[in-house]
């Protein structure tokens, strides 16, 4: 009996001393794992600010470089994206003024809502009203069911018109209304309906010659062009080109199940001397052509990229102008004043000191004015 109360006594210690190391593990693993999450949100923090920083400097929503061109959109992008200021984006085609929406979109109080498009240049024009303002049923011969307009998607989130140089002038005076008093009607019905839309347009086209030869109006132009953004064409800005070729040929080259990752020098140094009239979207497609014609790792051009002569730039370099013409234009509305009310900061909704820089950088100013 007192033998096997001995044994009980010991089978007793034996399970108190597991179970306080159970407990003293258990303790262990619960702070290493502790650590463990720690470290882990101390690393995704980590990671979300590069790829913060990353984008900021080399990959804004793939608006790639790092120039001073480049820099300057960034910088015109974060002014303006988190107001519901209208916004025209001015540049030649392939710069990339669908990827600066896309960005002001992302950064704006409406990125929860997806951004909604329409291409003014890709609809005959009578379809483009009943793709705007939408149409009851029966409002026309093919009007079977009623429709919703692309207005009426985006309420609430940013309507991105692009090639808005295209939009017939009979449209001009309706699309003008949604913008100062944010209704319309749908095709068909007498019945108002109202919006909050946020608009970004933009043109390859000199909307402000459009004006003077009568085939956009002058209000509208006013209204769109509150803060204009001027995308810098790709002879700009060359010094971006290494980055966009390691950028295009990557993506190409995993599209295409390729390996090329070697550019040699004088590749480089052809695709730099290049004026690129078609800009990156021309350099994507010489390069995609590249990386088809490349055996190896080695890319090896299929184009013959030559120089053009000077005088066939004159036309694609009237873009440039267009920002400087426009703060010359309310300068001059102003009697050159460029602070105080109804000065030029104010009218151009730009700080006195960043419009004095936008004058500085595009040789803007007036002999003998003294405000």
């Amino acid at each position: 009996m007192q033998k096997t109360k001995e044994v009980g006594n010991n089978l007793q210690k034996i399970h108190d001393e597991l179970e306080r190391r159970v407990e003293e593990r258990t303790a262990e693993l619960r702070v290493a794992l502790s650590e463990i999450r720690t470290l882990k949100d101390k690393l995704e923090a980590e990671r979300a600010y590069l790829q913060e920083e990353i984008k900021l400097e080399h990959n804004y929503e793939n608006i790639i470089g790092q120039s001073d061109e480049i820099n300057h959109i960034f910088y015109k992008i974060e002014q303006i994206a988190c107001t519901d200021t209208n916004v025209l984006i001015l540049g030649e085609t392939g710069t990339g003024k669908e990827l600066v929406a896309r960005a002001i979109h992302n950064l704006s109080l409406r990125k929860d809502r997806l951004l909604v498009k329409i291409n003014c240049a890709a609809l005959p024009s009578n379809l483009i009203e009943s793709e705007l303002f939408g149409h009851e049923k029966g409002a026309f011969t093919s009007a079977s069911v009623k429709q919703l307009g692309r207005f009426e998607v985006a309420n609430g989130t940013t309507f991105f018109l692009d090639e808005i140089g295209e939009l017939p002038l009979e449209l001009q005076s309706k699309l003008l209304r949604v913008i100062q008093d944010g209704e319309f009607e749908r095709l068909g019905s007498s019945r108002t309906i109202k919006v909050d839309v946020r608009i970004v347009a933009a043109t390859n086209r000199n909307l402000e010659q459009e004006v003077r030869d009568g085939r956009f109006r002058e209000d509208l132009w006013y209204r769109l062009s509150v803060f204009p953004i001027t995308t810098p064409p790709l002879r700009d800005r060359l010094e971006d080109i290494p980055m966009l070729v390691d950028f295009y040929v990557k993506k190409i080259s995993k599209r295409l199940g390729k390996t090329v990752d070697i550019v040699p020098t004088n590749v480089m140094s052809t695709l730099q001397s290049y004026d690129w009239p078609g800009n990156v979207r021309e350099l994507e497609n010489v390069l995609e052509r590249a990386v088809i014609n490349s055996a190896g790792s080695k890319l090896c051009l299929m184009d013959e990229l030559k120089k053009r002569e000077k005088d066939s730039l004159t036309v694609l370099k009237t873009m440039k102008a267009v920002e400087r013409e426009h703060i010359i234009q309310v300068l001059e509305q102003t009697e050159w004043r460029v602070s105080g009310k109804k000065g030029a900061a104010e009218i151009l909704a730009l700080p006195r000191s960043t419009l004095r820089a936008r004058m500085r950088k595009l040789d803007i100013c007036k002999l003998n004015n003294k405000r």
